[in-house]
């Protein structure tokens, strides 16, 4: 990544998705974050220090206790980036003003901010909501009342991208390799993108025909389908992965990331067989926050990238991301007659509302409704 390209990427999307000004600076303020990160890696190699996790410990006294917080209670890595970022735009809203000055009506006034000035959705709103009440109540230690008088941000009821089964098929016939079979397996298991890529060797039953999803969204279990004809291809790929973790062992790699706890419990768990990424990366990587070079799973743009780029190849009409095929999954089990409930179980939603958006983009909507210009 160079600064001529970031240039082209911007203008490029200024002129495909015509922006306002709140978007054009989140995407700058990102390819900034980015290229900080690059140089910071590129120090790390010179100095030995490790990148990320360890250097990285805030700017501000109020964003490394953020990080302090963040990092004892052991939360998600992206959820300690996401809070960070939303600290820090309160911080820019609240001007010369310090972030530990601020009250219940600041709050109130930055989410209506976002909603009004920036035009942020409602589940962007609700974010910003639960990073700030955590920066302030359980790092800063303030008590905070209800929230309930603020513009919220209008919720928006968005049909998805459904693929058709012919439009699977030539997807799918545009790919080839790992990648295929991932798409193959999102689609006929009905996963979301991170749940698929970290599936591990333990979590890919092929003698139940099962996928057993671990800590999904909301931090829950579930069990879902695993097509049978993906069952020698899902084999052959779980034995190459056998040489590689052979591979691993003989130069005495550290083993692949566990949540704190478990590595705490087991410390030589992420050498064991079954606990290896079902879809590892090729090249070793540097963990965010231990600094250690070790394997880690596929990365999910390298994923998306294999998607859109077979939906060129397949000449396909619509929008391709990795999700359109969990939407595809869901859409056609409700065409072929299985029951909504069985659908939601499957998907892991919480409500069965959530899992009904489905059946506004189903082949035959309604009770197999005809358009009138059919009858003429």
């Amino acid at each position: 990544m160079t600064v001529e390209l970031a240039r082209e990427y911007m203008e490029l999307q200024r002129l495909e998705r015509a922006p306002g000004p709140a978007q054009l600076q989140e995407w700058k303020d990102a390819l900034n974050w980015l290229f900080r990160c690059r140089r910071d890696q590129r120090t790390a190699g010179l100095t030995g220090v490790p990148p990320l996790g360890r250097a990285d410990l805030g700017q501000t006294p109020w964003e490394r206790r953020l990080v302090t917080t963040l990092r004892v209670r052991h939360l998600a890595w992206r959820t300690e980036q996401t809070y960070r970022g939303w600290a820090w735009r309160l911080a820019r809203f609240l001007g010369e003003r310090p972030v530990e000055s601020a009250n219940e009506q600041d709050v109130r006034d930055f989410l209506s901010h976002l909603a009004t000035t920036e035009r942020v959705g409602a589940a962007a709103q609700k974010q910003a909501l639960n990073a700030v009440v955590f920066l302030l109540r359980e790092v800063e230690g303030k008590q905070l009342g209800d929230f309930g008088e603020f513009t919220r941000a209008r919720p928006h009821l968005r049909v998805p991208v459904v693929l058709s089964g012919e439009e699977c098929a030539r997807l799918f016939d545009a790919m080839d390799g790992v990648p295929k079979l991932m798409a193959e397996l999102a689609y006929g298991s009905g996963l979301r993108l991170t749940e698929l890529l970290r599936l591990r060797v333990k979590d890919v039953d092929l003698d139940r025909h099962q996928v057993v999803v671990r800590g999904g969204k909301g931090d829950k279990d579930r069990v879902t389908v695993l097509p049978e004809q993906l069952l020698e291809k899902l084999a052959a790929h779980r034995e190459r992965l056998r040489r590689l973790h052979a591979r691993d062992r003989e130069r005495a790699l550290p083993g692949v990331w566990l949540p704190e706890g478990l590595e705490r419990k087991w410390p030589k768990a992420g050498e064991a067989w079954e606990w290896q990424w079902f879809w590892p990366s090729r090249e070793l990587m540097n963990d965010p926050r231990s600094g250690l070079r070790r394997r880690h799973h596929v990365l999910d743009q390298t994923f998306q990238h294999f998607v859109r780029q077979g939906a060129r190849q397949a000449k396909l009409n619509k929008k391709v991301t990795p999700h359109v095929l969990r939407h595809s999954f869901a859409t056609h089990l409700l065409e072929h007659g299985t029951d909504i409930r069985t659908v939601q179980e499957l998907l892991g939603h919480e409500e069965v509302t959530t899992t009904q958006i489905y059946t506004h983009v189903m082949r035959k909507p309604g009770l197999g409704v005809k358009s009138p210009l059919d009858r003429l």
